[in-house]
């Protein structure tokens, strides 16, 4: 069977059959109840990420939302320390080196490895939107001025204009910048005609490393499974690349056994996140964050402002762009807000998931020095 098949299967693989428990030990009802509870629990916890039908008079967070993906961690926080209890205590130690756990456990430190790298890349990504924040306080700042003149209406388009590519070229990973120069410093625009706020191949080249550049400290191509490799010879490297890096990615590389009680909802959830993709393929939009979404329409809509400025501004026009910008404000206010605690969030994740996988390797070798014949 290819390999793929049995990629994200590691959950139902640890669900073992009643007979492979009891012939374990022969005392293990309690063992397959817990099982069956941890399964049922895991099922619930994906069905309330699950946004209610549009009829339901109940109000949720917008799926993939900065909100929404604080209580996925949540929900990943408390799965991961009720896998581990069951995988760890009230269990003989020496059973972890027998099948089956001998074959799912070494899968499971494989994906914890991959875990880590996911991590690292949410966490650039994190960093990024919050520095397309910043330039979107510029524009706010700058239509928030009364009266609202030229000047203020030139300083807007330059930091919208800035933030718009910006926004592009994240989304489509361009890496070969050749500048740092800050975002925000607009006297410069590459060859761009002066006042029209194009973005010409340079000027996207330079947004490319500003972001870069003040990203995480930590470079994009590191990888957590080379440092561990390169760490200690004697753990295995992760099998395969980080996977899901399209649409279709996500029920090729994260198929789902459809016999276990919490497939329906990790099915559902994968399909919520597919429908989100299609929509931005359809849209043209930059990003999947919900707040990122919103500050992208309403930075084009204020782009088209700008351009067609005329001075005396009129009182109805005025009451618009003011609308707008208080809308792109509140959005800024929503990721100064969310984007600190999520960035809480996914280092504790890392840390956590760190801990869990030395906890197991000890106690890996702690079985394997009272099982060895010279111990």
């Amino acid at each position: 069977m290819p390999a793929t098949e049995y990629q994200g299967s590691f959950l139902g693989r640890i669900s073992i059959r009643r007979n492979q428990v009891i012939s374990m030990d022969g005392t293990h009802e309690q063992e397959l109840e817990d099982l069956e509870l941890f399964q049922k629990q895991v099922s619930e916890r994906f069905s309330d990420l699950l946004p209610p039908p549009p009829s339901d008079d109940v109000s949720s967070d917008p799926i993939l939302s900065i909100a929404w993906l604080r209580k996925l961690l949540d929900e990943f926080l408390c799965c991961e320390a009720q896998f581990k209890a069951l995988l760890i205590m009230s269990r003989d130690p020496s059973q972890i080196v027998k099948p089956p756990l001998d074959r799912l456990v070494p899968e499971f430190l494989d994906r914890v490895v991959k875990a880590l790298d996911i991590c690292n890349a949410v966490l650039h990504g994190i960093e990024s939107v919050r520095q397309f924040q910043k330039v979107a306080e510029i524009a706010i700042s700058a239509l928030d001025q009364r009266p609202i003149g030229d000047g203020q209406v030139k300083r807007a388009r330059r930091a919208l204009n800035s933030l718009i590519t910006s926004m592009a070229v994240e989304d489509k990973d361009f890496t070969n910048s050749k500048s740092t120069e800050r975002a925000w410093s607009f006297g410069r625009r590459g060859s761009g005609a002066p006042g029209t706020g194009t973005a010409t191949p340079q000027h996207k080249d330079r947004i490319a490393g500003q972001f870069r550049s003040l990203s995480w400290s930590m470079a994009k191509g590191w990888s957590a499974a080379k440092q561990i490799q390169a760490m200690s010879s004697n753990l295995v490297a992760p099998r395969g690349a980080l996977p899901c890096q399209e649409r279709g990615g996500l029920p090729t590389n994260f198929p789902v056994p459809k016999q276990f009680s919490w497939a329906q909802s990790m099915i559902g959830l994968q399909e919520k996140i597919a429908d989100e993709w299609k929509k931005k393929e359809k849209k043209g939009s930059a990003g999947l964050l919900a707040e990122m979404q919103r500050m992208e329409k309403l930075s084009q809509s204020l782009i088209e402002f700008t351009d067609s400025f005329a001075f005396p501004l009129e009182g109805e026009r005025l009451e618009e762009v003011a609308g707008m910008a208080a809308e792109l404000a509140e959005t800024c206010k929503k990721l100064e807000e969310g984007l600190v605690p999520l960035q809480q969030q996914i280092r504790e994740v890392f840390h956590r998931v760190v801990r869990s996988r030395t906890e197991i390797l000890e106690l890996l070798e702690l079985t394997a020095k009272a099982t060895s014949p010279i111990g």
